[in-house]
């Protein structure tokens, strides 16, 4: 593909527009002859630093937002290049499904986007869902590494997705993906909002500027007329209804106040939940298999999505009896001869353990055990208050490692300590976790909160390999019972 067919002609120089392309990549270790490299703002270092090294790689040309001379191919400047380059990569990879839906909020979007693939698969649909769980269609996924994952490959995966015959795809809209325009260019039908809660302040300046960033999602992305789904429980959502509905856009709202569908009551069961709502006033009783109020409202939301965007009701409420669980998120991974039970959650945030924790506690008649920690080089504000909660919430909080990163992991765990005084601190996330087990008697719960689905530690800059469902199941092991 020639470099005039990703750009617009005003963009480029005499004699640049003939030069071959066969890729594109943020990542100037991956840069190949005849490659674009972005050399854009980065999180500690601006790409600018690696242009050189793009070029010896044989770059076909460099996009960046600031000048870069001497390296004898074309560097094509613009204020926005993160948006640029997004545009290039979809004139590139111009495939897309049909309909796209992208959900945007701070908790919610990885269950909500698996669920709606859930239900498109139970109406004959060839759907697929993306975001940090990864590429997932059918009984296959892909891990991409990535909420919203860069505009090339993002770009990338909705070409491939689109030639192989998907139709329909739910992705996951966060709010770096959204700031930093990875999302231009991709074509959504459909976009949902779940929540606003504490996260990524050490990357938003305020919360402002937070729900400005998923703002985009709804003034920039979408038609006059397409629809949007709003759960409209907090004020932030409020808000997004009334620019959604200042942009023209159909809002449809959910949620305990929701006006199109609304949650009348909710009776936890043994692993389950007796749920009571309303879809355009009519009245639904149904008995869904997943703990805790806020996967409720994921699967609802998902539930509002694939009602407006066409599925027979009788299809969606029976796929909602019958949903899967989604990796790391209340994922039960065992329990003990006892039945106690282990479960892994992603839960990170104050919003999200305070959520989790009040999930499981009409499920357990004992204790509630908690084991967690916090992030390094990440929101510190957010460290105390989750000890706070874990000290209100829990009956036994052990406090341990999550991803240090590069912060000083003792540090962190004291700003945790001083909101949770009577947590009991153990560094090692191994030996927290066997700790925690070993202390399940019937009828109490052990829940991992932090890390979810994911397969690494961050300490020091280097990944160290681990999984807080295997080493659950490891510990379970050990005491000789039972894990799924």
């Amino acid at each position: 593909m020639k470099l005039a067919e990703l750009l617009p002609a005003s963009a480029l120089e005499p004699g640049f527009d003939q030069i071959e392309i066969i890729g594109l990549t943020l990542d100037s270790r991956k840069v190949k002859p005849g490659w674009v490299f972005a050399a854009l703002p980065g999180v500690a270092v601006h790409g600018s630093k690696f242009a050189t090294q793009a070029a010896a790689a044989g770059a076909a040309a460099i996009v960046s937002d600031v000048p870069i001379e001497g390296l004898g191919i074309p560097v094509i400047q613009a204020s926005d290049a993160p948006a640029l380059f997004a545009t290039m990569a979809a004139a590139y990879y111009p495939a897309q499904p049909a309909n796209i839906v992208a959900i945007t909020g701070t908790n919610g979007k990885s269950s909500t986007v698996e669920f709606v693939r859930q239900i498109w698969t139970a109406a004959g649909i060839d759907g697929a869902s993306l975001g940090t769980l990864g590429v997932a269609r059918g009984n296959s996924s892909e891990v991409t590494g990535y909420t919203t994952p860069d505009a090339a490959a993002l770009h990338r995966s909705l070409d491939e997705l689109a030639r192989d015959g998907v139709t329909h795809l739910a992705m996951e809209a966060s709010s770096h993906g959204l700031k930093q325009r990875r999302m231009e260019a991709v074509k959504v039908t459909l976009a949902a909002f779940t929540n606003l809660t504490q996260d990524h302040l050490d990357y938003h300046p305020d919360f402002e500027d937070y729900f400005a960033s998923k703002a985009r999602l709804f003034l920039n992305f979408m038609e006059p007329g397409a629809p949007a789904i709003i759960n409209t429980d907090s004020e932030w959502g409020e808000r997004m209804a009334a620019l959604a509905r200042e942009r023209g856009l159909e809002v449809l709202t959910m949620g305990w106040r929701g006006e199109d569908l609304q949650i009348c009551e909710i009776t936890p069961r043994a692993a389950s939940q007796d749920v009571v709502f309303r879809w355009k006033g009519d009245e639904t009783r149904l008995n869904i298999p997943l703990v805790g109020e806020f996967q409720i409202l994921n699967a609802l939301a998902a539930a509002a999505i694939t009602l407006t965007g066409g599925i027979k009701p009788a299809i969606v409420f029976d796929t909602l009896a019958q949903l899967g669980g989604v990796p790391g998120r209340l994922d039960k991974v065992g329990e003990t001869a006892a039945g106690a039970p282990v479960l892994v959650d992603y839960a990170h945030t104050p919003d999200g353990l305070d959520k989790l924790l009040r999930a499981a506690r009409p499920h357990t008649k004992g204790w509630v055990i908690v084991v967690f920690g916090c992030g390094g080089d990440r929101d510190p504000d957010k460290r105390a208050k989750m000890g706070a909660i874990a000290q209100k919430l829990a009956d036994i909080a052990i406090i341990t490692d999550d991803n240090p990163r590069s912060e000083d992991p003792d540090l962190i765990r004291a700003a945790i300590k001083s909101g949770c005084p009577d947590g009991i601190e153990i560094a090692d996330r191994r030996e927290a976790i066997n700790h925690g087990v070993g202390l399940l008697r019937e009828g109490d719960c052990l829940l991992v909160a932090g890390k979810g689905h994911e397969t690494g530690q961050t300490i020091a800059g280097v990944v160290h390999p681990f999984d807080d469902r295997a080493v659950s199941r490891d510990a379970l092991d050990a005491l000789e019972v039972r894990h799924v």
